[in-house]
C-alpha cells in the first residue's frame, strides 16, 4: 500500500506542537508495518536547513496564483522514512512556521495552498501514485478540494484522503478574495463546501471533501460533534458522522524511555523504581530551589501556558493548593497573564512553587521523571501526550476527564479497590466538571492515596506498564486505509 503523509511540520525538522510528534512518529511505525509511505512539508529555511537535506535534483514548475514558481525538491531520511521538502523561499524562508508574536502571517492561505499543490505536483514528478494521501490539519486540508472540485491533478483521480484533525481550535479562515489566487472555482463559496461565516475555511473544506475524518482520540471525535467543542463545525461534523473516526495518538517508546534516557538524573525501570525516582525526585527540589523533602508530594507541570490548558483554574486554585501538604513544578511558555500569575506565585511561595518559563526539552524530562504526580487540568485536550509521558515514568497523571485524557487516564478511588481488591485498575485521577474547586478535590484524593504507599506503588506499576505505544494505533490506521482503498 502506497501513503503520501502531508504536514506543515514533522519532528524533528520543525515543530510548534503535537502535530509535529505524531507526524515524525507514526509514520515510522507504518512503514515497519510493511506501508509504502513517503511524507512532505514545507522547506523551512531557518530551520531544516539544520538538518542537512539532501538535492534530490527535482525542480518542480508549480502553476499558482497566476505565476510559475521554480519549485526545487529536497529530501532527507529518518528512521526509514523519507521526507520531502517543498521550497519556496518566499513562502517559508521566515523566522516563524505559522506567524510572529503579533498575528498569523497575513498571505498563509496563500503559503499553504501553495504547498498543497506544489506537494501533488511532486507526486507526479516521482511517479508516485499513492491509495492514500494522509492529510493533517488546516494547513493541507485544501488537497481534498482540490481533488474533488478541479481537474488539476489527473494523476491522482483514484487517490482517497483522510485527514486528521489534531486541535479544531485552528481551522485556517480567511478572506474569499484568495478564492482565485488559490485556483479554486467561486462556486466553492457557499455553505455547503468552503464558506464559514462570510471567510473561507480551509479545514471545513477538508471535512466537507475529504473521504474520511479522523481525530487524535475517540472522545475527542465525539465531542467535536457538540456546540461546547466544535468551534462552529458541529454541524458539518455531524452530518459526515459515518466516516469520522476517532484513533489515539501514541508516543515512541524508544524516546521515554526512563532506561535509557540520557537527560533524566538516575535512569530506573519498573523493577527498582522505588527508590530511584527518589533520587530523581529530591535532585529536582535542589536544582529548582524547593526544600529537599521526599516525603513532600512533589506535582509536575509541563505546558502551554493558555486558557485552553486549564490555568485559569489553576489560577483560582493556587491560593488554595498553598495551604496543602505539596510541592509543585511548572514548565513553560505562553500567554503573559498566566506567565506573570505563575511567577509571582512562584515568588509568594518559594518553597511550595517553582516555576520557569522556559521551553526546556531536558528539564521536561526531568519533571517526568521526578515528580510523584502530572498535572493536566485541560479545558480541552483533543489527545494529550503529556499524561502517557508522564505514566512511562511512574508519574501519576491528575487530569480533567475530556478528550484524550479522558481515553487513557482511569480514575482510582479506594470505592473502587474495596469493590474488586484483586483488580486494582485504576491508575490516575479525573475530574469531570471544569471547576477549581472539582480540580482540587482531585488533587486532594491523589493526596490521599499518595501517603498510602503500599497502594500509590500499585498505581506507579500499573502506570508503567501501560502501553500507548505507537503500534496499536498504527495497526488502526492500517485498517482504516484499507476500508478507505475499497470504499
Amino acid at each position: 500500500m502506497k501513503v503520501f503523509y502531508m504536514s506543515s511540520e514533522i519532528y524533528p525538522y520543525a515543530k510548534t506542537g503535537g502535530l509535529a510528534d505524531v507526524a515524525g512518529t507514526l509514520p515510522i511505525s507504518l512503514k515497519k508495518l510493511g506501508i509504502d509511505i513517503i511524507l512532505a512539508m514545507p522547506y523551512y529555511n531557518k530551520f531544516v536547513s539544520k538538518h542537512d537535506p539532501e538535492d534530490t535534483g527535482i525542480v518542480l514548475d508549480v502553476e499558482f496564483n497566476n505565476v510559475i514558481y521554480k519549485t526545487p525538491v529536497l529530501k532527507k531520511e529518518y528512521k526509514g522514512v523519507t521526507t520531502y521538502y517543498i521550497k519556496n523561499d518566499q513562502f517559508f524562508n521566515r523566522d516563524n512556521l505559522y506567524g510572529t508574536p503579533e498575528g498569523d502571517y497575513p498571505d498563509n492561505a496563500l503559503r499553504f495552498g501553495f504547498f498543497s499543490v506544489a506537494a501533488m505536483r511532486l507526486l507526479e514528478a516521482l511517479k508516485f501514485k499513492p491509495g492514500i494521501i494522509h492529510l493533517n490539519d488546516w494547513q493541507t486540508a485544501l488537497v481534498p478540494v482540490y481533488l474533488k472540485n478541479t481537474n488539476l491533478f489527473p494523476f491522482l483521480a483514484d487517490s482517497k484522503t483522510i485527514i486528521t484533525i489534531h486541535n479544531l481550535a485552528y481551522q485556517g479562515t480567511f478572506d474569499p478574495k484568495f478564492l482565485k489566487d488559490l485556483m479554486l472555482p467561486d462556486s466553492l463559496f457557499n455553505m455547503e463546501a468552503l464558506e464559514f461565516y462570510g471567510k473561507i475555511n480551509f479545514l471545513k473544506g477538508g471535512i466537507v471533501f475529504a473521504d474520511v475524518i479522523t481525530t487524535v482520540s475517540p472522545t475527542y471525535a465525539k465531542e467535536i460533534q457538540t456546540p461546547e467543542y466544535g468551534y462552529g463545525l458541529e454541524g458539518v461534523l455531524y452530518k459526515r458522522r459515518e466516516h469520522l473516526f476517532g484513533i489515539l495518538n501514541g508516543i515512541d517508546y524508544d524516546v521515554w524511555n526512563p532506561e535509557t534516557d540520557e537527560n533524566i538524573y538516575y535512569n530506573y525501570s519498573y523493577s527498582d523504581f522505588h527508590y530511584k525516582k527518589v533520587l530523581n525526585k529530591t535532585q529536582l527540589q535542589k536544582d529548582m530551589d524547593l526544600p529537599e523533602n521526599s516525603d513532600a508530594p512533589l506535582i509536575g507541570i509541563v505546558s502551554r501556558l493558555a486558557a485552553q490548558k486549564g490555568f485559569d483554574l489553576l489560577a483560582d486554585a493556587m491560593n488554595e493548593l498553598s495551604n496543602l501538604n505539596l510541592q509543585m513544578v511548572i514548565l513553560g511558555t505562553g500567554d503573559k497573564v498566566y506567565q506573570d500569575l505563575l511567577v509571582d506565585f512562584g515568588t509568594k511561595f518559594p518553597d511550595k512553587f517553582a516555576v520557569k518559563i522556559d521551553f526546556d526539552p531536558v528539564l521536561a524530562r526531568r519533571i517526568y521523571a521526578g515528580s510523584d504526580m502530572f498535572l493536566m487540568p485541560s479545558r480541552y485536550e483533543p489527545c494529550g501526550l503529556g499524561q502517557m509521558i508522564a505514566m512511562r515514568y511512574g508519574t501519576i497523571p491528575v487530569v480533567r476527564k475530556t478528550g484524550g485524557l479522558a481515553d487513557t487516564v482511569e480514575d482510582f478511588t479506594y470505592e473502587k479497590l474495596k469493590r474488586d481488591p484483586g483488580k486494582r485498575k485504576g491508575y490516575g485521577f479525573s475530574f469531570g466538571t471544569y471547576t477549581h474547586a472539582h480540580l482540587i478535590d482531585a488533587i486532594k484524593r491523589a493526596l490521599k492515596i499518595y501517603r498510602d504507599q503500599e497502594t500509590w506503588s500499585q498505581l506507579v506499576k500499573i502506570a508503567m506498564t501501560r502501553d500507548f505505544s505507537w503500534k496499536s494505533s498504527a495497526k488502526e490506521y492500517i485498517e482504516l486505509y484499507e476500508k478507505v482503498i475499497f470504499m
